[in-house]
């Protein structure tokens, strides 16, 4: 009788653990896609290259971009290589981190701090909206 009690239990932790890992899986990809969105949007918009250089992975899984022009060739050179559960927003412009921190010659034009300080704070609840 006991050892179909503790059969049954870790049956149910396993079930259990399932469950949290598909929530902060699809909470991560809330934070992360929200992150990304307010970094692209709050991107300095000069010519707008970088903006559309902007993309962002949760996973193995490149879920968006910033919108190319016609002609553009898309940015895959360079994609991190992630686990399941990690996040990954990132600029392939080139300059982008000139942008956010500033050079010499340059003040810096911060856009995805303010970003990534506007939505962090709202990972646990994004997890716990899926549970």
């Amino acid at each position: 009788m006991k050892l179909k009690v503790a059969w049954q239990v870790s049956l149910k932790i396993k079930e259990a653990m399932e469950q949290v890992d598909k929530a902060v899986e699809k909470g991560l990809r809330d934070s992360v896609t929200k992150i990304a969105n307010t970094t692209i949007k709050e991107s300095p918009n000069v010519t707008g290259h970088n903006a559309r250089s902007i993309a962002y992975k949760i996973g193995s899984k490149v879920t968006r971009r910033g919108k190319s022009k016609s002609g553009e060739k898309p940015f895959f050179e360079g994609d991190p290589d992630l686990k399941r559960l990690e996040g990954a927003i990132y600029s392939t412009s080139g300059y982008g981190g000139y942008l956010e921190t500033g050079t010499s010659k340059m003040p810096a034009r911060p856009y995805f701090r303010k970003a990534l300080d506007l939505h962090i704070k709202d990972l646990p609840k994004d997890i716990k909206a899926h549970l």
